[in-house]
């Protein structure tokens, strides 16, 4: 007579979504960790308005991604008060958005000063 033993009972998380025998390792945790936060990083990005703060006083911002021919200069002449040199918004926005140039890329992800 061959003997029989009860299978162990699903309990937790695991066995709601079926995964009941699933066990990770701790470079499986690290791995999911890591999967995690590449997800999740980016999307802190996706609220609508900002604000970036300087010394002194906080900059109210609008995050805005770069369409193809769009230009800092561009930008700078949008935001510029009246009578305010283009040129110190161009570095304004350089500063702010840490750019070692004013060259931009389609698709990338700007702050800019509302005006």
């Amino acid at each position: 007579m061959a003997a029989t033993f009860p299978s162990p009972m699903p309990t937790g998380m695991g066995a709601a979504l079926g995964l009941s025998g699933l066990r990770l390792t701790r470079r499986g945790r690290a791995v999911a960790v890591v999967l995690a936060l590449a997800v999740s990083i980016p999307l802190m990005g996706l609220g609508g308005r900002a604000v970036a703060n300087e010394p002194g006083r906080p900059t109210e911002v609008t995050v805005h991604t770069v369409a193809p021919g769009e230009t800092l200069w561009g930008y700078a002449s949008e935001i510029a008060r009246p009578g305010e040199d283009v040129r110190d918004v161009v570095a304004r926005l350089r500063e702010l958005n840490e750019l070692s140039s004013g060259a931009l890329l389609a698709g990338q992800v700007l702050l800019v000063p509302v005006p």
